[in-house]
């Protein structure tokens, strides 16, 4: 169940519809999914074009999923 909702949330954003985002740190956003415990998926944005995820689980380990999600984004840079 829990795939199948992020999977049509994804769909929504290929279409467009980005919904609830916002910025973190260093490039990193947060998409929120409010179903269960409060999903969040992590991403970063290359060229306005391709969306890398970097992550994302729930709001419990909210802090830990940024964390890993800006460390993982460096290196992409490099």
């Amino acid at each position: 169940m829990t795939r199948i909702r992020l999977n049509r949330r994804l769909d929504k954003v290929q279409r467009g519809n980005w919904g609830d985002i916002k910025p973190l740190q260093d490039g990193v956003w947060e998409m929120r999914e409010f179903f269960g415990s409060g999903w969040r998926m992590y991403y970063i944005q290359h060229d306005d074009v391709v969306i890398v995820m970097l992550g994302g689980r729930d709001k419990s380990t909210q802090q830990q999923d940024i964390n890993r999600a800006v460390k993982l984004s460096k290196t992409l840079e490099d």
